[in-house]
């Protein structure tokens, strides 16, 4: 079994953002919001945290305040490329765990990021790790913008969907949530850095396009991913102006 310990957190940043110009370098009490990410992570048991960025503005940032960065080619089509370079970069071997925290969370449980990395330590079954909490919303199950995932008894991902999963046969005209309570995922991944390798070798899935969720591509190759159950939600992430502003007056009122 890997060595929990010994992971190493990814914190992609790119700096082109059609809602949010310029995102990794925002302004969040005195910091730019990379930074604020890598010091969260930095709370958590990984070994080292290192932003992967297309830009050298943002790693000019990162070093000015002692994080570790790298860039790497603005062209990646996604995050998980864009880490796949980072791994070559570091060297890092086919068994080590690689996080993958995004860039513009910077409210992130160091725990969380603790217990996605065990999680996948101890599931030598699987090449990822995610993590997902109870929904307790009814709206929230329905709206499309939450994505959704079941798993087995192993608390192995079946599918991901933004659809109200599992489709509740005999209540959907009930108003209220099925029990158990449907879950939603958390957009926090861990790796095994062989399969992250080579996860941009990988055809894209019909099921990937269609539900636009790249982890879909995973599971259509014939991977598993292991899910850890959290009790809570995660903080507010930063897509948008308005979201930029919440994660600036939560952090002022800390």
């Amino acid at each position: 079994m890997s060595d929990p310990a010994t992971f190493t957190v990814l914190i992609p940043a790119r700096l082109a953002s059609t809602r949010l110009p310029n995102k990794p370098l925002a302004d969040i009490a005195g910091l730019p919001m990379v930074v604020r990410v890598a010091r969260q992570a930095s709370l958590s048991r990984a070994s080292r945290c290192v932003v992967a960025a297309d830009d050298a503005r943002i790693v000019a940032a990162c070093e000015t305040h002692g994080v570790p960065a790298l860039l790497t080619r603005a062209d990646h089509p996604s995050g998980s490329d864009r880490l796949a370079q980072a791994c070559e970069l570091l060297g890092l071997g086919d068994d080590e765990i690689v996080v993958n925290v995004q860039g513009d969370e910077p409210l992130i449980a160091p725990g969380l990021i603790d217990a996605v990395a065990l999680e996948l330590a101890r599931r030598s079954d699987c090449v990822m790790s995610t993590a997902a909490h109870a929904i307790d919303k009814r709206d929230d199950w329905l709206n499309p913008n939450v994505v959704k995932v079941v798993l087995d008894q192993r608390r192995t991902a079946l599918y991901f969907s933004r659809a109200p999963l599992p489709w509740w046969r005999d209540g959907m005209d009930s108003g209220q949530l099925p029990s158990p309570a449907p879950l939603r995922h958390i957009g926090i991944y861990g790796y095994r850095a062989g399969f992250l390798r080579r996860f941009p070798t990988l055809s894209p899935a019909p099921l990937e396009i269609q539900e636009s969720l790249e982890q879909l591509r995973v599971m259509w190759h014939g991977e598993r991913i292991a899910v850890h159950l959290s009790d809570f939600a995660p903080g507010p992430g930063v897509d948008t102006p308005a979201d930029l502003e919440r994660v600036r007056q939560l952090l002022t009122q800390a």
